[in-house]
């Protein structure tokens, strides 16, 4: 074990008997191996699932780690981009997952971004009727939300995320150092999810990702702040039934009828809840008590990090409607959305209606 690379922090998620840990460090990668002996013993088969992108950069690194434990791995790899997170490709991968010989005594590594961390764990939670994972999210976005909190799942043409299931995986090793070959774009549309956190939970790290925008803060911290973050609202509602986790929806109503009105992978989906955010912000302002100065702080951060802030006239406003109908925020033909007291306390308003959202949208495109 001396030759393992300690990580600069560890995040624990408590949840009784599906507890794990989150490692945050530099030159994690290599330790994918020990870990896996740690969480899972003497099991050797497991399938590391990644895309076409993440695979040749990381790939071979995590497959002689766990070679080197002893254990079995078999490389499955899908096309990058949100389109493999489809019923299809879940399909596909589960496919190779039997023809390799995996059983119930094998486990799943997600090696990737949102979209891998999602599809690799429904196909753990799936298959056999269940087998653990281990997360090892590559990107700001993977790292500081969607690898974290056992939501799995994948997309509908009609609507994201609507068939999946919670699986909590056994372990989450986020390699800040994996973040070094994102481009500018994919780096940048994680800080949606950050400024979100900042939004719900915690205003005083606004100064902190200000700092990170500037070039002078300290991004690893950052992001074991976030974790924590969702680890801790994870903690209390990890099933979404107390309206706590609900929260972390802040954006998302709109963000993701914008992700799907737009096909799968023309925005990224940073950029989609961006452009949810300022409409959440207004929308707080409208109805509740944020103020203006703080609706703008919002809007100003995700500029800094050139998040998109304008609707394109592209987008029509009773297509985004249709979609925000079919969405799980939607109860009863009412609309539960997220917004703000003021910069970092939330609440689950009932009281936004279609007409609100009409008017939000049209806001959002000057």
């Amino acid at each position: 074990m001396s030759d393992l690379t300690p990580p600069a922090y560890t995040v624990p998620v408590n949840l009784g008997s599906r507890s794990y840990r989150v490692d945050v460090g530099h030159g994690l990668l290599k330790n994918l191996g020990a870990v896996a002996s740690q969480c899972f013993g003497k099991l050797t088969s497991c399938a590391v699932i990644t895309d076409s992108i993440v695979g040749p950069l990381y790939a071979e690194s995590a497959l002689a780690s766990l070679k080197a434990a002893g254990k079995k791995p078999v490389l499955i790899t899908v096309p990058s981009g949100e389109a493999s997170k489809s019923l299809l490709s879940a399909q596909s991968v589960c496919g190779e997952m039997a023809r390799a010989g995996l059983d119930r005594k094998s486990f799943v590594v997600a090696l990737g971004g949102g979209v891998i961390g999602d599809l690799g764990g429904f196909c753990a939670s799936i298959y056999q009727r269940g087998i653990p994972y281990i997360q090892v999210p590559t990107t700001v976005l993977s790292q500081v939300d969607s690898s974290v909190g056992g939501k799995t799942g994948v997309n509908l043409p009609e609507a994201k995320n609507m068939v999946g299931n919670f699986h909590q995986p056994a372990h989450v090793i986020a390699d800040i150092e994996t973040l070094s070959t994102l481009h500018k774009r994919e780096r940048n549309e994680g800080f949606a999810e950050i400024i979100k956190h900042a939004c719900i939970r915690d205003s005083s790290m606004f100064t902190a990702i200000e700092l990170v925008a500037a070039g002078s803060g300290d991004l690893t911290d950052l992001i074991r702040w976030n974790i924590a973050i969702k680890a801790a609202v994870v903690e209390e509602d990890e099933f979404e039934t107390l309206g706590t986790r609900a929260l972390l929806n802040f954006g998302h109503t709109l963000g993701h009828a914008i992700e799907a009105a737009a096909g799968y992978g023309k925005l990224l989906h940073g950029e989609a809840i961006s452009l949810g955010l300022r409409a959440a912000a207004l929308l707080s302002v409208k109805l509740s008590t944020l103020t203006v100065a703080e609706a703008d702080r919002i809007v100003d951060l995700l500029r800094r990090f050139e998040l998109p802030v304008v609707l394109p006239s592209t987008f029509e406003t009773e297509e985004l409607l249709r979609i925000s109908r079919m969405d799980k925020k939607f109860e009863h033909g009412k609309i539960r959305f997220v917004l703000l007291k003021s910069l970092g306390s939330a609440f689950v308003s009932d009281a936004v209606t279609e007409s609100d959202l009409r008017d939000v949208i049209a806001a959002i495109r000057i």
